[in-house]
């Protein structure tokens, strides 16, 4: 009961935060959306040269997934909170961690908007097997690990003119912790990405390609 508490307490302290990181994300998102039409032609065609590629190893039943893709995804996922959380250490750190949280939504945006651009209703639903699912739970971990880099980092500077040194070392502990927590949720994701979302897409690949049976 009293970590609930507490929990609700340090969402409410921190609401502005997490309403600054998402609105963040949301722009983002839009921006890569509108980014797919400055693409040129070529861009386009070698683009759809590469989506194609893959739903054609997708529906052969090509093996793709496995050990490989989770550490690579895993990795990748590290990388980026990673980043946040040594960001978070800094003050000067502070903006980048906001320039990476826009950077994800126009990543997430570009590739739903190129999909839906390219392939109308089938590429609404490859976006939805295929970029959809983890992202349901990759943003709101990202939203976490930027707020506590940004809630820790304004401790510093807190800390350091109130001159409460002693009490620097709790909320060093707590913030770290959630990273830690957000890096296993994302390993999850990446067992998700490795061994069950080549399966879904595997099974859309068809009806995307038109050659369902």
């Amino acid at each position: 009961m009293n970590r609930n508490y507490q929990m609700r307490l340090y969402m409410r302290e921190h609401l502005p935060l997490y309403l600054f990181v998402s609105v963040l994300l949301v722009m983002g998102i839009v921006f890569g959306a509108l980014m797919v039409n400055a693409l040129s032609p070529g861009q386009k065609e070698e683009m759809a040269r590469h989506v194609n590629s893959f739903l054609q190893i997708a529906n052969q039943g090509s093996e793709f997934g496995g050990t490989n893709t989770l550490w690579d995804s895993f990795s990748l996922h590290l990388k980026w909170i990673g980043l946040i959380w040594i960001l978070g250490l800094s003050v000067v750190g502070l903006p980048l961690i906001f320039v990476l949280d826009f950077l994800k939504g126009v990543l997430v945006g570009f590739s739903v908007g190129y999909l839906v651009g390219q392939l109308s209703w089938k590429g609404m639903l490859l976006a939805f097997v295929s970029i959809a699912p983890q992202n349901l739970i990759i943003i709101p971990a990202l939203v976490l690990c930027s707020v506590g880099a940004c809630a820790f980092s304004i401790y510093m500077v807190r800390n350091r003119f109130m001159q409460k040194r002693g009490a620097l070392y709790p909320a060093f502990m707590k913030y770290t912790t959630t990273t830690i927590g957000m890096a296993v949720l994302l390993f999850l994701v990446a067992l998700f990405e490795a061994y069950l979302s080549p399966s879904v897409i595997g099974w859309v690949a068809p009806m995307v390609t038109g050659q369902a049976g």
